[in-house]
């Protein structure tokens, strides 16, 4: 009866409980899904599911070892995950509530799936043939963190994408091909940005600065980079960090598109 009892009391505000858990759960997850880290967070989750059985099975010696566990390992957590937690602080601090209406596209997860709105043959065609003629490029894909924090440091741009326009923006005689460009829903936000560099990883020789700063951005945030290489043509694409392996192009596409659904 106790049971019943206490399911007649949930109230509204248990309900918005339990959704903001479900949330942030959610961005958790996608923030280490396809990482190292997934395999850790399952594993605080079944450490932490059976600390609640043991409680309330009252099992006080197992409890007591696990509740001690869980409290000295924070500080482990906080060192295992601090590329995640900056990027979770990140995408709570820039995200503009009044602007194109952030809310909605951080509660994506909530509508039918849809492909992305982002032109990305027109991107992965544009790199290819940038690639043939050697001319380097840096091409950041913004996802649910706002970007808007850098666009200041190049020119603020509001143009759709297509591959001629991609081509001539890095067109190695125009005034707007140094620096990356960031694309949001197909619009072309900004030029010339300039991004955060890498330092850290120890990159293969034929990477460049703009691959480091392609795993900077992508490591810093949960943006999405693809790099065209000046020196040999080769189109790099760039994830949470580390360089995603393709076989070819529609195979990249495919990728591209699957990460920014």
């Amino acid at each position: 009866m106790e049971i019943f009892d206490d399911l007649l009391k949930f109230t509204v505000v248990d309900i918005i409980d339990v959704i903001l858990v479900a949330l942030l759960l959610y961005y958790v997850y996608k923030l280490v899904k396809g990482t190292v880290a997934i395999n850790i967070f399952i594993g605080i989750v079944i450490i932490y599911f059976i600390y609640l059985i043991t409680e309330t099975l009252q099992m006080k010696m197992l409890s007591k070892i696990l509740g001690g566990f869980m409290s000295v390992g924070l500080i482990a957590l906080i060192v295992v995950f601090q590329q995640e937690i900056r990027k979770f602080l990140l995408m709570i601090g820039s995200t503009n509530f009044s602007k194109r209406g952030k809310l909605f596209k951080q509660l994506k997860f909530l509508k039918t799936e849809a492909e992305t709105e982002t032109d990305i043959v027109a991107i992965v065609n544009a790199c290819n043939k940038m690639g043939t003629s050697k001319t380097g490029a840096l091409i950041v894909l913004e996802r649910n963190n706002n970007l808007d924090f850098l666009t200041t440091t190049g020119d603020e741009m509001n143009i759709k994408v297509t591959q001629p326009i991609i081509e001539s923006i890095f067109f190695k005689n125009s005034p707007l091909h140094d620096g990356a460009i960031i694309i949001e829903n197909n619009i072309v936000k900004a030029t010339r940005v300039i991004l955060p560099v890498n330092n850290e990883k120890t990159l293969p020789q034929r990477f460049g600065l703009r691959h480091r700063a392609a795993v900077g951005i992508t490591e810093k945030t949960d943006a999405l980079a693809l790099v065209v290489s000046e020196e040999t043509g080769q189109i790099s694409y760039f994830m949470d960090g580390e360089f995603i392996m393709f076989k070819d192009t529609a195979d990249l596409i495919n990728i591209i598109q699957k990460d920014l659904t």
